[in-house]
């Protein structure tokens, strides 16, 4: 008899095994000539060289599944164990309708598609193939952070880089908020809110709170960047707008090597003091032109919200 440890560390143990093990009584079951015990992101099997070379040969399907669909139905998995599944290698897609997966950035909560849906927002992901540094400037609800969160938790997923930095300036939205009680994660949440919003969907709450919890996802306020190398990372300055000319060059003077930078922007809604800059409009003159940063810009045609997003954000463009 044969022993044989498997270690895997791209998918969370709760998704492996399911809820009160589900999955893993199935693996079992299949498998019911091995001995498999199961100890955080580690199984040990016992067992005939055949049987553990079979098992691993389906279990490494069923983690790849998993690791590009976010879940595995009951179902999915019996195919896998069966043979059954290169028939059919996806789940039913979520979406617009459209189940081109070509365009796919990364399957969220529930197999969830998430893509870029616009032509703009299709150019934000070409861009970021053959550069380093995006600017992504347009009105609300045309997917800018959306899309860069995408494309962050799609090269987490590939292991293109290790952790994923989210910032925003803490600015009031033209409102006077006041003292925040609480902790500083408490007083800077309502800031980032949006970003954790688009990190619900893609990655499941467990996995996201371990992330966030051992620093992989990190999300704070700009002002936390100061001083500090941001390499192995794919990072995105959201609201843009409303950095200063001295913020934003601290913010993109971080940089380290193997970094990918977005920095998202809606030069119509900064809400800064009237008589300071918007670093993010300094930004767009002074760097347009050099290699390997790029600048997409999107308009009221790239809005994904409510059908009347469109038409609120023309008629405040013609006041």
């Amino acid at each position: 008899m044969n022993t044989k440890e498997i270690l895997f560390e791209h998918i969370d143990p709760s998704e492996a095994f399911g809820v009160h093990n589900k999955h893993l009584k199935t693996l079992q079951s299949h498998f019911s000539n091995l001995k498999i015990v199961a100890r955080g992101n580690r199984l040990l099997l016992s067992g005939e060289p055949l049987d553990i070379e079979l098992f691993e040969e389906k279990f490494d399907q069923f983690t790849k599944y998993i690791n590009n669909y976010g879940a595995i139905s009951p179902l999915k998995l019996e195919e896998i164990l069966t043979g059954a599944a290169i028939k059919n290698e996806g789940p039913k897609l979520r979406s617009d309708g459209n189940n081109n997966t070509s365009d796919v950035l990364v399957y969220g909560n529930h197999g969830k598609v998430i893509k870029a849906k616009t032509p703009n927002q299709r150019k934000m992901v070409s861009l970021m193939e053959t550069n380093d540094i995006l600017f992504a400037i347009g009105p609300a609800g045309t997917g800018k952070t959306y899309t860069a969160v995408a494309l962050a938790v799609k090269a987490l997923k590939n292991k293109e880089i290790k952790r994923i930095i989210l910032a925003r300036p803490a600015v009031e939205a033209g409102e006077n908020l006041g003292f925040l009680p609480g902790d500083m994660k408490e007083k800077v949440d309502p800031y980032l809110r949006p970003l954790y919003d688009a990190l619900d969907d893609m990655i499941p709450a467990e996995k996201l709170k371990t992330y966030i919890e051992t620093r992989v996802i990190e999300i704070a306020p700009m002002a936390f960047m100061r001083g500090r190398t941001l390499d192995n990372a794919y990072v995105i300055l959201d609201e843009a707008q409303n950095a200063t000319n001295l913020q934003i060059k601290m913010f993109l003077t971080r940089m380290g090597p193997n970094a990918k930078f977005i920095i998202t922007g809606d030069l119509t809604q900064i809400d800064l003091p009237a008589k300071v800059q918007s670093g993010l409009i300094t930004a767009v003159k002074i760097l347009e032109g050099i290699k390997g940063i790029e600048f997409a810009y999107l308009t009221f045609e790239d809005v994904v919200r409510h059908k009347l997003v469109k038409n609120i954000i023309k008629a405040y463009d013609g006041v």
